[in-house]
Order: structure tokens, then sequence, then C-alpha cells
């Protein structure tokens, strides 16, 4: 089946705190977002990278390319006012409802390519594959009137992107109003009564949101040059 990436990047980077947004924030001499698109191309060149980012940001994404002789193969889709409409238009500009597609965050670009794979393995068997990590941490409920519960944190995983689907059915998902409990792709999948299909994720597919986030990132690469 035909695959196809969506890699949405249409964040303002307020959290952190710098005057560029993160995606086009410096990492190991290269702006995230180039980080996150080589790693699906390494693995896939022939996959369909669809990046989804502001409009008005579309020059100066084309400078950021020329500058770094950035030559992996994408083509531009300009975002929405939220998430969920930056997505359907980045599903919008696939003209074909067969095939396989992935759709990530534009600043996580620790995800390995065999979670990418697997990712589109499991979704074309089963219709989706959301990517997880098990808790590591105590958790605690906490309610309106400040008690707090002790929760069983082998029943919870944090949920990470590649979220991955069958593009028939994401686009079906898609095709609805936006509601305040689509916090993510899978949520908007669900809303149509389906089940989600769950994969490992890798636990240092992190998402870059803040200063110390980027320098962990710094200390990740390095870690990985010295392999």
């Amino acid at each position: 089946m035909k695959k196809h990436a969506i890699i949405v990047a249409g964040g303002a980077g307020t959290r952190m705190g710098a005057t560029l947004p993160k995606q086009y924030l410096s990492l190991n001499g290269l702006p995230v977002l180039m980080h996150t698109l080589n790693v699906f191309y390494r693995g896939n060149p022939a996959i369909n990278l669809i990046l989804v980012l502001p409009e008005k940001d579309f020059d100066f994404w084309k400078e950021l390319c020329g500058k770094h002789l950035f030559s992996v193969p994408h083509s531009l889709v300009k975002g929405g006012h939220s998430r969920f409409q930056s997505v359907k238009n980045g599903l919008e500009a696939i003209p074909s409802s067969d095939g396989l597609v992935a759709i990530h965050d534009g600043v996580r670009p620790f995800v390995k390519e065999e979670v990418i794979e697997k990712s589109y393995q499991e979704a074309e068997k089963t219709g989706s594959a959301i990517t997880v990590v098990p808790l590591k941490d105590s958790i605690r409920k906490v309610t309106d009137d400040g008690k707090s519960f002790y929760q069983e944190r082998e029943y919870f995983r944090l949920v990470q992107t590649p979220q991955t689907f069958r593009l028939d059915k994401i686009k079906q998902a898609f095709d609805t109003e936006e509601r305040y409990y689509f916090t993510d792709d899978a949520t908007v999948y669900e809303h149509q009564g389906w089940q989600v299909s769950l994969i490992p994720g890798n636990p240092e597919n992190i998402k870059i949101t803040t200063p110390e986030d980027l320098a962990y990132a710094e200390f990740l690469l390095s870690t990985r040059e010295k392999t």
C-alpha cells in the first residue's frame, strides 16, 4: 500500500521562550524539523512526505532548505487554526483514499525508523497504530475538591506519534466538526466508534517544547554519534 506521512509543525513555540518557533531551532546545526523529515525519508525514500506549516512560514522554510542544502522531497500544506484543522488540511492534500498515512509531530525527531515501519504494518492489518510507552512514575488522580487517589500505572500509557491509519478510515473520521476532546488523531478515529491498536514506541521519542527538552535532545544526538 502507498505510504504517506503528514508532519505537523504549526506551533508557535511559546513555551520555548525563543524568537523562533521550536520546529526551526537548531539541533546540532540543523533545524529540528529537518531531523524529523530525515528519519521518515531514511526509512522509506519512496514515502510521500507532507509538511504542514503556517502559510506565513513557507518562504522562511524554503530559505532554510536552501541554506542547509536540504533535499528531502516533500510538499508544503498550510496549517489551520488548530492541530485538528492542520491534520485535516494535510489529509485533503492526498487525493487518493487508498494507502496508509502516518501523522507525526514535527518536533519529535527521535522516533525510530523501525517504530515507523511497525506502525504502517499494524495500520495495514487493523486500520490504526498508535505509538505508546509505559509510565515509569507513580500517578494519582486529583479531583476538583483537591482530593487525590492512587491509580495503577500498569493500566495507563503515554501516547506519542506517529499515529498511523488506513487512509480511507482516517479521512472518514476527520469528515466531522472539531470537538474539544479531540486531543490527538486517535481520539478523532475513536469518535467513529472504532477501537485503536497500540504499538510500543521508543522512550526517547520526546516532543521538544521547552529549553530543557532541547538540551536533552542535544545529549541524545551526541550519544548516538558515539555509537
